[in-house]
């Protein structure tokens, strides 16, 4: 399409004679044209001396400019090393005269001005590393091969995101991948492409009579006061895990392979993305933010009151690099959690942000409209003289000269732009600005726990203890709003001595005071996840990610955001820890909840069975595929895993194991299809234990759960994984009254939904069964017998002993069983009890009271308590938590209320047992 067609504004020449003259040079062109190149020419003298030296080919680029252009970077592609320094040169001059002229006439818009010049270095950076490699490998310096020997051009900054100005030096990384060479060879071919890349720099730097291509920068390389122009990958990736620093993990945001090897760039960049993108967010690249701002400012000399004459508007407060930097911090908290914030350009990064709600949408709108209108500002500063400059002119003539240029009256301009510098200041502030609170500590602070601190591995590194210090009073003010602050305290200290690092969560808290309440909360009341958090103090990010405190979403849904978690990684132990930490997030959140009294002990038992449940339903698959990859897909129909005990009742607490049950239905003599075929009972056997080992097994990010799969047919001693036919056989014909009471829980929790389904129909089958058979009753006495042998109890163990939890849910088992009923909660067994005859409605009801209190007592104290609970050790905080779930006064009143409500249920049940009908 002609340029006229898309022009919308055009300069006024601040120089009207030069402008005329220079449309001399062009008759015949279109009113609008003209009147653009008489205001260009007349406010730019570097403009107007390319359109003296490019006129016959402009002349024809007005026609068709996108396509003009395209044509230069294409041409460049087929020219030969001798004629390259010249060509570029030329191609140069074309390309940044028509995007200036497109830019200044509304033609092209910024994404286009920035994507063209973006486009032409790629092409140039990329036929000169070509050339220069092919050269090499001439004179026999490089093996001759595909992928230019291995070498891989990556462009930073600008050049990296495509964003470009119009006069913009290009940050180059330059590196070789090393394994392709063996390493006797590993000096000569670094020499060589040391060399490639100081040509390279030189080609496209050095001015000569035709001009220059591009300014070239390669300090942006690891350590580069010390390391070669171009180093060995492996050389890059140790630096960056070893000393890698928070302005080049930035800077590796908008990082692109543009040129020479593209794929090994590619793996380059995707083994660093552990070293940018962190897996929790990352708080602390705040203050390194504020202090890489205050460096660049004070070397720069940018500091002190706001003039807008000669005011840096890419370095100076409310610049383009503020806007960057509050876009790339954001982007590094919390880019290692959601890839969707992984964006090279700033605009784009700016709308993901808001889009993710890192960024209040009018915020992202407003950052990203000035950003484009400080591009153009620069983009015409550069233009003027063809200067590397971000500086706003120093006096009258050059704003004069800028506000011609822009087709503005300079006092509106003026104003305009210093209400964006201070717009952009103020939107950014917050980010830039260092948290300053009181030093000091709190009166009551004991003085022997604090002496101690220092020395801990949370405060080891100046910066740490820099940070720390600044949350110190509100901490303390945390912790003396609790009952028992010196209880507190003490949790605290554990937490904090249990903390393996400090400045990425201090950081963290001090970005979000709300958790330094929470922490204080949870160490006045819980000692046990206080422990929890400070061996996973990741889950914190769960707390500001948005929906902490949103409905439960339910098992399917947590199904779903399970297996999203780990769809994110490539690998099998990768998706394993991503879940691990996807589940103890939620498994906190849950405990939270409780804790604060959201939920109760009730609704916090079916939010962590639902909890596993998601977890296995998503995991099973996984282990299935990884399996199948060396064995070949599943034998037979399948296999399908059952949830026994608490799981199968759907009710857990903070650190119950899993009772699972696998069940496999193949022939006898399948086998499996894979490179290294198994029988189906190996088969199903190695995938029982790969499943255990997935959940139990502890990984850089700790373990699901702990697994029990004693309920399997013949206990310990049975195959891990029992066959579909032999199971029912078994189970009609050899197991034992305990294993059919264990039976009215058992649920399908994940694998073959066909599978489970007809396991379930059985289950309902036999229990009706069973059920006919007398002798259940008489078994269950035994049983009681020995278990009070086992474990008789103890104070506060509110599971084990008569009357208790244990014995409460296996008399509810057994009355499911005789009542044929396959319900599973225990006061559904109850009611079946009742509808049968087998208790009465008061003892069914006394018995539901009393196993509720202990639930909530033991559902408390596995959150509070990591061993025994015991109410003196717990302290003040988590016994009023207690109190509070269960609505008794005092310990010694729950105590006391305990002691008659088990007796009550132990005598309700031996009453049963015996045939009698009723107790007091």
């Amino acid at each position: 399409m002609p340029l006229a067609d898309d022009l919308t504004r055009a300069p006024r020449p601040f120089d009207s004679a030069r402008g005329r003259e220079a449309a001399t040079l062009f008759p015949g062109v279109a009113p609008g044209v003209a009147e653009l190149i008489t205001g260009a020419a007349g406010c730019s003298p570097f403009l107007c001396g390319l359109m003296q030296k490019e006129h016959d080919w402009l002349s024809l680029a007005f026609d068709e400019p996108s396509v003009r252009c395209a044509a230069e970077i294409g041409r460049i592609g087929t020219v030969d090393l001798s004629d390259l320094p010249a060509e570029l040169r030329r191609a140069k001059r074309r390309i940044a005269l028509m995007v200036a002229l497109a830019d200044l006439g509304g033609a092209w818009d910024l994404d286009a001005v920035t994507g063209m010049l973006t486009d032409f270095a790629d092409a140039a950076v990329g036929r000169a590393v070509t050339c220069l490699v092919a050269a090499e490998v001439a004179r026999g310096k490089l093996p001759e091969g595909e992928g230019d020997a291995g070498m891989v051009v990556l462009a930073m900054g600008k050049m990296g995101a495509a964003e470009l100005n119009y006069s913009s030096d290009i940050d180059l990384i330059c590196l070789f991948d090393e394994s392709r060479y063996d390493p006797s060879e590993y000096a000569d071919i670094r020499a060589a492409f040391i060399r490639v890349t100081r040509k390279l720099t030189a080609l496209l730097s050095d001015q000569t009579a035709e001009g220059y291509v591009f300014r070239t920068d390669l300090r942006l390389r690891p350590d580069a006061s010390v390391t070669p122009v171009c180093l060995s990958m492996e050389a890059a990736e140790r630096y960056y895990e070893s000393v890698g620093r928070t302005w080049e993990r930035a800077a590796y945001i908008k990082a692109r392979p543009c040129a020479g090897d593209l794929a090994a760039g590619d793996r380059f960049l995707d083994a660093l993305r552990p070293f940018v993108w962190r897996k929790h967010l990352d708080f602390a690249a705040i203050e390194d933010a504020y202090a890489m701002q205050a460096r660049i400012r004070g070397h720069k000399g940018l500091a002190g009151p706001l003039r807008l004459e000669g005011h840096d508007l890419k370095l100076g407060r409310g610049g383009i690099r503020e806007i960057e930097f509050f876009t790339q911090t954001r982007q590094l908290i919390a880019g290692g959690r959601d890839p969707a914030l992984r964006q090279r350009r700033t605009v784009e990064a700016l709308d993901a942000l808001a889009g993710a709600g890192w960024v209040e949408g009018k915020t992202a709108e407003a950052l990203s409209r000035h950003y484009r209108a400080h591009r153009e500002v620069e983009h015409r500063l550069q233009m003027i003289n063809d200067a590397q400059t971000h500086a706003l002119p120093k006096g009258d003539e050059g704003f004069a000269r800028l506000a011609a240029f822009m087709d503005r009256d300079e006092a509106d301009l003026r104003e305009e732009i210093l209400g964006r510098i201070e717009a952009v200041e103020g939107l950014t502030r917050d980010l830039f600005a260092p948290v300053q609170r009181p030093a000091g500590e709190a009166a009551d602070l004991d003085p022997e726990v604090a002496a101690r601190w220092l020395t801990y591995p949370a405060l080891r590194s100046a910066r740490g203890v820099q940070i720390f210090e600044r949350l110190r009073p509100q901490i303390m003010k945390g912790l003396a709003r609790a009952a028992r602050p010196e209880e507190a305290l003490t949790q605290f200290d554990q937490f904090l001595r249990g903390l393996p690092a400090g400045v990425q969560l201090f950081s963290l808290f001090e970005a979000n005071p709300q958790l330094v309440d929470l922490i204080a909360e949870i160490c006045a009341t819980s000692p046990a996840l206080a422990a929890y958090l400070s061996r996973n103090s990741g889950v914190l990010d769960a707390v500001i990610g948005g929906d902490f405190f949103a409905p439960w979403p339910g098992a399917k849904a947590l199904g779903r955001l399970a297996f999203e978690a780990m769809a994110k990684e490539e690998d099998y132990e990768a998706r394993l820890d991503a879940l691990r930490r996807w589940m103890k997030e939620w498994r906190f959140r849950i405990g939270v909840h409780h804790l604060q009294g959201l939920i109760d002990a009730e609704e916090a038992g079916r939010h962590y069975a639902e909890l596993a449940e998601a977890v296995l339903s998503a995991l099973f698959p996984v282990v299935c595929d990884d399996l199948a990859r060396r064995h070949g897909s599943p034998p037979g129909r399948g296999a399908a895993v059952l949830g026994m005990g608490s799981l199968g009742a759907g009710r857990l607490h903070a650190v119950s194991d899993l009772d699972l049950l696998v069940i496999y239905d193949a022939p006898g003599d399948a086998i499996s299809d894979g490179r290294k075929p198994l029988d189906a009972r190996q088969y199903y056997a190695r995938l029982t234990k790969a499943l255990v080992a997935a959940l139990s097994a502890p990984m850089a990010e700790g373990r699901l759960y702990e697994v029990d799969m004693r309920l399997r047919p013949s206990g310990r001693q049975g195959p891990v994984a029992t066959g579909w036919a032999g199971f029912q056989s078994y189970q009609r014909e050899e197991a034992w009254t305990w294993e059919h009471l264990a039976l009215t829980r058992a649920r399908p929790v994940a694998g073959s939904a066909a599978l489970g389904a007809e396991i379930e129909a059985f289950r309902r089958t036999l229990i009706a069964e069973v059920g006919q058979r007398p002798g259940v009753p008489g078994d269950l006495v035994e049983m009681r017998a020995r278990l009070a042998e086992a474990k008789p109890g103890a104070a506060w163990n509110v599971k084990d002993g008569a009357g208790r939890l244990q014995d409460i849910e296996l008399f509810g088992q057994s009355l499911a069983l005789q009542a044929g009923s396959d319900l599973r909660r225990m006061r559904e067994q109850l009611e079946a009890g009742v509808s049968a005859g087998l208790i009465r409605t008061e003892d069914a009801a006394r018995l539901d009271d009393v196993e509720r209190l202990l639930w909530k007592v033991r559902a408390v104290a596995r959150l509070v308590a990591e061993g025994a609970f015991d109410p003196e050790a717990v302290g003040e905080g988590a016994c009023s938590f207690l109190l509070r779930e269960t609505g008794l006064s005092d310990i010694a009143a729950l105590a006391e209320n305990l002691r008659d409500a088990t007796a009550l249920s132990a005598a309700i049940i031996d009453s049963a047992l015996a045939g009698k009908r009723s107790v007091g």
